[in-house]
């Protein structure tokens, strides 16, 4: 079984809180014991990962970075998580990137609006996600016309993730999926990030998702089969 899972989760296996959700913004949620739960109905192999890194799985088994070893996956929704695959390994480290809580520059004059994020307040999910364009503007970004001005206010805060992600990863690709990247962002993100870095390392594409809501549940899949014993089973050609 596969289990990704929005985070921050304990994942080294020799902690006693392996499979733990911990510090998320879901309050209801910190601390719960995942991988326990499931345990108790559940004896086979079993692997757990962050949504965000699960889908990066996914997309490169079956989605835009096929063939791709240096890449990362974003999702723009309630909130914002990243994985990243390096050298064909998903990256962790003592925990697991959180690249949603980047810094940003955040201009007060332009975007007065004190950010969402109950730990950092304006940082890059406190400041892009749905969740603080809906307290920003006081409407689910889902109702807001095309033409908003936030829209044009999210491109460049993407656009300054990316140039900073680009620099740090050097990834040949970033796929960018998530409810609010169905806005026709892309076009002013990639100009953005081509005048951010200005030359002097390579724009990686930024390209939208094809898994679109699919990729978390395709990165369970994709878990599972990383630790299958069962070498009889077969991937399917297509999802």
């Amino acid at each position: 079984m596969g289990i990704a899972s929005f985070g921050p989760l304990q994942l080294d296996p020799a902690a006693s809180n392996y499979g733990f959700i911990t510090s998320t913004p879901k309050r209801d949620w910190r601390d719960f014991n995942l991988a326990g739960a499931v345990r108790k109905w559940f004896s086979g192999p079993l692997a757990i990962d962050t949504d965000v890194n699960a889908a990066a799985l996914a997309e490169n088994r079956w989605g835009a970075a096929q063939g791709l070893r240096t890449f990362l996956y974003v999702t723009v929704g309630t909130g914002i998580g990243a994985g990243a695959m390096v050298e064909g390994s998903l990256l962790h480290g003592s925990a697991h990137p959180e690249m949603g809580h980047i810094r940003i520059p955040h201009d007060r004059a332009r975007d007065p609006f004190d950010g969402a994020c109950p730990y950092h307040g304006d940082c890059l999910e406190g400041l892009a996600s749905g969740r603080a364009i809906e307290l920003r503007r006081g409407i689910e970004a889902s109702r807001l016309p095309d033409d908003d001005p936030v829209w044009t206010l999210e491109a460049d805060y993407l656009a300054l993730a990316c140039a900073n992600w680009s620099c740090s990863f050097s990834p040949e690709r970033i796929i960018l999926g998530g409810g609010l990247m169905q806005r026709d962002l892309f076009p002013r993100i990639r100009e953005h990030v081509n005048a951010l870095l200005a030359g002097y390392v390579k724009t990686p594409h930024i390209v939208p998702s094809p898994l679109n809501n699919r990729a978390g549940v395709l990165g369970a899949i994709a878990l599972a089969f990383q630790i299958s014993r069962e070498q009889a089973v077969s991937e399917p050609e297509a999802i």
